[in-house]
């Protein structure tokens, strides 16, 4: 790993006057049975700034912004907010001081319209009617933020709700905002409007702490950006202009940033995955999926690109066996699995690696050993004749850790206790352990570092070139272009076009995401 070093007029040790810091963080460390999360971290904020924060998973920045929210009390160190220093017990405290966050997933009430769910749990500030609305229309003017009052939250596409949550913090009287990995389900026209959003909040004298992987994100909109690594402040590049993103990426973790770049076409002419008319209703009618066909050869990874909500989600479970009431027919290598159950798909050679990995990939207090035979435990050689061999699934478990680099101590340590993208490393090693000749990989690397990014790009790589079928839905459209070798474009539950990832741009598929015309010439097949 290189030594890091603050870069030429750009990076240095953070300072400045105390009047002009929103937030001053000395000495902060956290520690836990173990682990070493925060150790000394020291950060300025200034007001009216967006402050990025940078560093692998596992690199301490959730625990350090869980403590400046107040959920976690740090270990040592001093906390500082607006020049008073303060004692953070829980988020209400956060929130009293000022302080918002807006979290990667978002927590909105799909049921509920959005002034319902910016005035919930805060009553008491403008009561729940007429002042309450007068108030939640006056921020959504200063801040430009285009807010439909009475929309159901349900009928609202993820950058509209992520400004919902952005008006829910505002609306309680924050005057720094805490970001999680805000783009990280945007297309590439959303990310400009929410860094449109973050500039006029600056604008306004409020600040912002930015918290993200995609460094060319970060570096467009930051005005510094922090690096931390292994639990401690590398330095802080107070002009993101002056650095590159393989620099910061170097800085992050000693690598070089990755590239998505696939080889030589290895598609063959047979058919892995063939899906013929899956339609899906919801309950009150409209379909889910509509009538989706799509075919995926040997050697082909498929990418499926859409805005979160139109399709993608239920087409993968459909596939998986997990959505009742589908119609439509599926096969796999010639054979029909349209009535087989999700164990049966999964024994027949479908890996998976899901969307939501602790929903559907993890048992978080379950140790590694057991993670690693979740939905293989009926197969070698985590079982035999029925019955589960632990000695044998621990061994295959430490294969697993080293082979995919799952930084951990052993194969008895809880799911809970690695970060996410060792979390995902974890997934993705039993899923192609487990011989699939379909490689399903939804969102594979969402939340994760430059580093565990780079690993699942080369894993995807691999199983191409030995003869796999991926179908890879990402919401990442520079991954999708880079990894796949046709991406088919969802709308409304649709297949709406066919790409070439070689000439197709971010800012054509995400027009076609959205239902807006494309660039003539792009499409393979519309």
């Amino acid at each position: 790993m290189t030594q890091a070093v603050p870069h030429p007029d750009g990076a240095s040790t953070t300072g400045g006057p105390p009047d002009d810091l929103a937030v001053q963080l000395r000495g902060i460390g956290k520690r836990f049975p173990g682990v070493i999360a925060n150790d000394d971290i020291n950060i300025d904020v200034r007001r009216g700034t967006i402050h990025a924060i940078v560093g692998e998973n596992g690199a301490g920045k959730s625990t350090l912004m869980k403590i400046l929210y107040g959920v976690q009390p740090p270990d040592s160190g001093t906390i500082t907010i607006n020049g008073r220093q303060l004692s953070l017990s829980s988020p209400a405290d956060a929130i009293k001081a000022g302080v918002g966050m807006v979290f990667q997933h978002f927590m909105l009430a799909d049921n509920l319209t959005v002034v319902e769910n910016v005035v919930l749990g805060a009553e008491r500030l403008h009561g729940i009617g007429r002042a309450a609305r007068r108030e939640i229309m006056r921020i959504s003017d200063a801040y430009g933020l285009g807010i439909e009052p009475d929309r159901l939250v349900e009928e609202l596409g993820v950058g509209a709700r992520q400004r919902v949550e952005i008006l829910k913090v505002l609306y309680r009287g924050a005057t720094l905002i805490i970001l999680d990995e805000p783009t990280a389900v945007l297309v590439p026209q959303e990310v400009e409007e929410l860094f449109d959003n973050l500039r006029g909040l600056k604008q306004e004298g409020l600040s912002v702490i930015f918290i993200s992987h995609k460094l060319d994100e970060v570096r467009a909109v930051a005005d510094e950006i922090t690096v931390i690594r292994r639990g401690t402040t590398v330095t802080t590049v107070t002009d993101p202009r002056s650095v590159t993103s393989r620099q910061l990426a170097e800085l992050m973790v000693g690598a070089e940033l990755p590239s998505p770049s696939t080889e030589t076409s290895t598609v063959t002419d047979t058919v892995l995955l063939s899906v013929r008319d899956l339609t899906l209703p919801a309950p009150d009618g409209r379909p889910l999926l509509d009538a989706v066909s799509l075919e995926v050869h040997r050697g082909e990874v498929l990418g499926i690109a859409g805005v979160e909500g139109n399709g993608q989600a239920e087409l993968v479970e459909a596939i998986m066996g997990m959505r009742p009431g589908v119609t439509g027919a599926i096969e796999l290598a010639g054979v029909d699995i349209s009535r087989s159950s999700t164990l049966d798909r999964r024994e027949a050679g479908i890996g998976y690696i899901p969307e939501d990995r602790h929903r559907h990939g993890l048992l978080l207090d379950a140790p590694l050993w057991e993670n690693r035979i979740l939905g293989h435990q009926s197969r070698p050689p985590s079982s035999s004749r029925g019955l589960i061999r632990s000695r044998a699934a621990r061994q295959d478990t430490e294969r697993i850790i080293e082979d995919y680099d799952v930084r951990t101590p052993g194969p008895n340590v809880l799911a809970r206790a690695l970060s996410g993208g060792n979390q995902q490393k974890l997934i993705v090693g039993r899923e192609m352990s487990s011989d699939p000749i379909l490689l399903i990989a939804s969102h594979p690397t969402r939340g994760v570092d430059v580093g565990a990014q780079a690993a699942i790009w080369d894993h995807i790589k691999t199983a191409r070139r030995n003869g796999l079928a991926v179908l890879l839905i990402s919401a990442d459209l520079d991954e999708l272009i880079g990894l796949s070798d046709r991406i088919e474009v969802i709308l409304r539950g649709r297949l709406v076009g066919t790409f070439d990832p070689a000439s197709v741009t971010p800012e054509q598929l995400g027009s076609a995401m959205t239902g807006a015309t494309s660039d003539e010439g792009q499409a393979v097949t519309a």
